[in-house]
């Protein structure tokens, strides 16, 4: 077994996910990497990260909707590492729609990956993070974690579900040094975000450019996305010896979106 820390993050092949992983990899740490692709796929990224880590970095398309398969991919880093020290809880999805419109399989969806499968990777993750008396989870949640938009019923339901998940957990392993914190960012400049804009136009019945404008950096008062180097650079802090005082905590990083 490694000396090294172990972090496990899901949706760690893009995005925000993979901003976290690259950043806990460039602090020296094991990484368990968690995506859609196939393993040939990440196999570069994989080799990259570990060559900048100096550890050692594995990869799992476990499909998170499926509680076996999160047991069996904590398992995987339980076998390889000894457990986790640091859980990211980053995968998530967006679908949006009037609320009488809305799919069914598309709010068991969002419901299941979005908070379900952060209640199971937590579920698996405590008993080790509590043996070593020290571990980090930290969930991304959302600005919508706080407050609510039209149209997004299940990101918004499911969002509100993980912050309350943070604050139990976080009660729950106060005193075995675990921390529990959900990092709430405004709208971010992913994949995910450029993906739900042509849904939200057509939805409020406008154009791409003005949805950019009038909806998404409406709500933040800086008017800027929220990067996702700045939201890296808050979870390391999180993951640090200096926020062990901060736990059951909605840490916004919205450009004042929840100040209103």
């Amino acid at each position: 077994m490694s000396d090294l820390k172990t972090a496990l993050v899901t949706g760690s092949t893009s995005g925000i996910g993979l901003g976290i992983a690259e950043a806990l990899a460039a602090k020296g740490m094991n990484l368990v990497l968690n995506g859609l692709e196939s393993a040939d796929e990440i196999e570069p990224l994989r080799t990259r990260l570990e060559a900048l880590s100096g550890g050692k970095v594995i990869y799992s398309s476990a499909n998170l909707m499926d509680p076996a398969a999160i047991r069996e991919l904590m398992q995987t880093a339980a076998d390889t590492f000894g457990g986790v020290d640091i859980l990211v809880n980053n995968a998530g999805m967006q679908f949006v729609s009037p609320v009488e419109d809305f799919p069914d399989d598309k709010w068991e969806a969002i419901m299941s990956l979005n908070l379900s499968a952060a209640f199971y990777t937590c579920k698996a993750a405590v008993p080790f993070m509590k043996q070593k008396q020290w571990g980090r989870i930290i969930n991304i949640a959302s600005a919508h974690a706080l407050v609510a938009s039209p149209f997004k019923s299940a990101y918004v339901a499911a969002k509100h579900g993980l912050l309350g998940l943070t604050k139990t957990l976080a009660l729950e392993v106060a005193e075995q040094g675990v921390t529990v914190n959900a990092i709430c960012p405004g709208y971010v400049w992913t994949p995910l975000v450029e993906k739900q804009i042509p849904d939200t136009a057509k939805a409020r019945g406008m154009t791409e450019e003005e949805v950019i404008k009038d909806v998404l950096l409406a709500a933040q008062p800086n008017k800027q996305f929220t990067t996702i180097e700045q939201v890296t650079a808050l979870a390391l802090f999180l993951c640090s010896d200096d926020a062990q005082s901060m736990t059951g905590g909605a840490v916004s990083i919205d450009g004042g979106w929840t100040a209103h």
